[in-house]
């Protein structure tokens, strides 16, 4: 299964990182969540810190803009996920190298059209 995790998670309904979380779900994959404020998506809790995340991270979706990615570059490395997604406002050319040269596929995509063109 294809778990995922959403950086930049929030409990705010307008937010796309919410939309996304509701999208994921609705296609049968498998989420996490990481984000700044306590909270739930669907009753999925939105974690504060990386420990409290799973190892077996198949994509991280990125909603945090680049400076805010920093702190958890090594995070999101450690996880060798299969690939990660920069949704639009969170492109990062120094992560992706980074990410790349681990062998990690990077996306510059929107999560939400992925889903609903089969893409993802």
């Amino acid at each position: 299964m294809k778990k995922t995790l959403i950086m930049g998670a929030s409990p705010n309904p307008s937010r796309y990182a919410y939309r996304a979380a509701e999208r994921l779900l609705s296609h049968g994959i498998a989420i996490e969540l990481l984000g700044r404020r306590k909270g739930e998506i669907a009753g999925h809790i939105i974690h504060k810190t990386p420990s409290e995340i799973s190892r077996d991270i198949h994509t991280v979706t990125m909603y945090l803009s680049e400076q805010n990615q920093k702190e958890y570059e090594d995070f999101i490395l450690s996880l060798a996920p299969v690939r990660v997604i920069f949704n639009p406002g969170a492109e990062n050319p120094g992560f992706v190298q980074r990410l790349s040269e681990k062998g990690i596929e990077t996306v510059e995509g929107c999560t939400l059209v992925m889903l609903g063109t089969g893409q993802f």
